[in-house]
């Protein structure tokens, strides 16, 4: 059902740009890299008390980021409630829950889909561990995505692996609180390269729809074939009220995990375009808006800052559609104007109308000079001396 009709006044925009809300990875903030190298920056984040403050950072600037998310055991503490404390007292609330079955030697032939009993006990157990950090932390949303998959045809069976799958999903989905969710991520390739487990949106809704209503598909946008319609994806599994939400990212090649709309920012607008359409701005919708992204090069914060921004001004092009025009349009098959339509607003420079919602929510409208004017890059690399640096892990 459509429910944006018409082209909005600038009122209505601003008010759904102001609330909208989008989630950090705690992760973006450490030192990241390829498999090549990975390059240390100073200031980067020892603990992830740091990496809260950090996001809590981002979200003073930008008045849109007030949830970060964990990815265990990378950022493992042992008082997950006094972590939860410390980031309302920064302003923020700790977000989704991401477990970690990928980084294990005893992974090598993968986790949950493992063909060793022992190896898949282990990773289940990690996901139930997770779900306990849920509950301290208070906690939504349980973010799985498996590396898990074969290189070679004959290594195991496919067949089996899912059944391996289905199991690990029931024992884990059972175990979660009645307002709490799983939502799983799928990725076409890599680190297997003949087959993975979750490859596409198709077998994760699959997996999904037999477990039940809190099972929902997360889009990560850098996990597809090229030339795939993501926006198709994203309008299908709205229809069908099972989309948890995204993992805003680009990629030029494979998984690049660069900064969300730098690779196609047109993609991102067709993206928001469905979501505006299918009503998941909305905060009951349940749809999650995430990034998910490695700051290989550029720095951690004014990074997150700039994805942000990417994302609200997509968002805001979206809902200056005009709805009707292009029903209209549709209706009688013209297929110019329609498409004109959407170009119409893409091709509207939403920056003034951004700041100036900025200005509405008593921020400064240029989150990124903001941010470089208030000395807080500066402070932390003065301050954060010694120690080990946060990092992803690889």
């Amino acid at each position: 059902m459509d429910t944006n009709t018409g082209a909005p006044g600038t009122g209505a925009v601003a008010e759904a740009l102001a609330g909208q809300r989008i989630e950090l990875p705690s992760w973006a903030f450490g030192n990241s890299g390829t498999r090549f190298k990975v390059f240390a920056q100073r200031g980067v984040p020892r603990t992830p008390h740091e990496k809260i403050a950090d996001a809590a950072a981002v979200h003073r600037f930008t008045g849109v980021a007030p949830s970060v998310a964990l990815h265990i055991p990378w950022d493992a503490v042992d008082d997950y409630a006094e972590l939860a404390e410390f980031a309302r007292d920064q302003g923020v609330s700790i977000g989704t829950i991401n477990a970690n079955v990928f980084q294990d030697d005893a992974y090598v032939l993968g986790s949950v889909c493992s063909p060793d009993p022992a190896v898949r006990r282990k990773a289940v157990d990690h996901l139930l561990e997770c779900v306990d950090i849920m509950d301290e932390t208070g906690s939504r949303d349980l973010k799985l995505w498996f590396a898990d998959g074969t290189n070679y045809p004959g290594q195991d069976s496919i067949r089996a692996r899912q059944d391996r799958l289905a199991e690990a999903l029931r024992e884990t989905y059972d175990r979660l609180g009645r307002d709490q969710r799983i939502l799983l991520e799928y990725k076409l390739f890599e680190p297997a390269f003949y087959t993975t487990d979750v490859p596409d949106w198709g077998t994760a809704y699959a997996h999904c729809l037999e477990l039940g209503e809190r099972a929902r598909v997360v889009v990560d946008t850098g996990h597809h074939a090229p030339g795939t319609n993501i926006e198709f994806i994203v309008a299908v599994l709205l229809r069908a009220g099972r989309l948890g939400g995204f993992d805003f990212n680009s990629r030029f090649y494979a998984d690049d995990d660069l900064m969300v709309g730098a690779a196609d920012p047109f993609q991102l607008f067709r993206i928001m375009v469905e979501v505006v359409h299918g009503g998941a701005l909305a905060a009951d919708s349940g749809v999650a808006f995430m990034l998910d992204q490695c700051h290989n090069i550029e720095p951690k914060i004014p990074g997150q800052i700039r994805s942000v921004m990417n994302v609200q001004e997509a968002t805001a092009k979206a809902l200056l559609v005009d709805r009707e025009a292009l029903a209209a349009a549709q209706a009688a098959g013209d297929v110019l104007g329609a498409n004109g339509v959407l170009m119409d607003a893409y091709n509207t420079d939403v920056r003034p109308l951004v700041a100036s919602v900025r200005e509405g929510m008593g921020l400064d409208p240029d989150p990124m000079g903001a941010y470089a004017r208030s000395g807080y890059g500066e402070r932390i690399v003065a301050e954060r001396v010694g120690g080990e640096q946060a990092g992803w892990g690889a």
